[in-house]
């Protein structure tokens, strides 16, 4: 099973793929726009990667606040996910990805990389983030299963 984990943003969204098995994340692009509103070149990018990679499903980060409400953002990226759904086919889900960005930018703190190359790859580490705690939250619950 493959995934695809998308950090969406106002001007990029972040791009992550899983191994075959569906263990670990690798980043793979940040896909940049101009224009906020125009999406349909930055859709066609990401079909183009689904097929490329022969992806099953698409994880997009959910950007709610910190105390679980839902803002603006909120609302942009579940009109993204219904246009990813209807234009790509494939099923698309919302994962949390608050604290996504902090957790990569202190990753790359700790790896000494400079201000100007973390603006850089910020965004794929963030897409890497989300797709990776899918990824373990279904390794989770596989083993609960199993277990259970």
């Amino acid at each position: 099973m493959r995934v695809l984990g998308l950090d969406f943003g106002e001007k990029t969204i972040g791009v992550a793929v899983s191994d075959p098995l569906g263990w670990t994340a690798q980043g793979v692009e940040i896909i940049r726009r101009v224009n906020e509103e125009e999406l349909k070149s930055s859709v066609a990018r990401i079909a183009q990667l689904c097929d490329e990679f022969g992806v099953d499903i698409i994880v997009l980060g959910y950007p709610k606040h910190m105390n679980n409400t839902e803002g603006v953002r909120a609302e942009k990226t579940v009109r993204f996910k219904k246009r990813l759904k209807k234009e790509i086919g494939l099923p698309v889900k919302l994962w949390d990805e608050r604290l996504s960005t902090v957790a990569a930018e202190r990753e790359l703190i700790a790896a000494d990389v400079s201000r100007k190359e973390r603006k850089k790859v910020i965004d794929k580490m963030a897409a890497v983030y989300i797709l990776q705690g899918y990824l373990d939250s279904l390794a989770a619950e596989k083993k609960e299963n199993n277990n259970g």
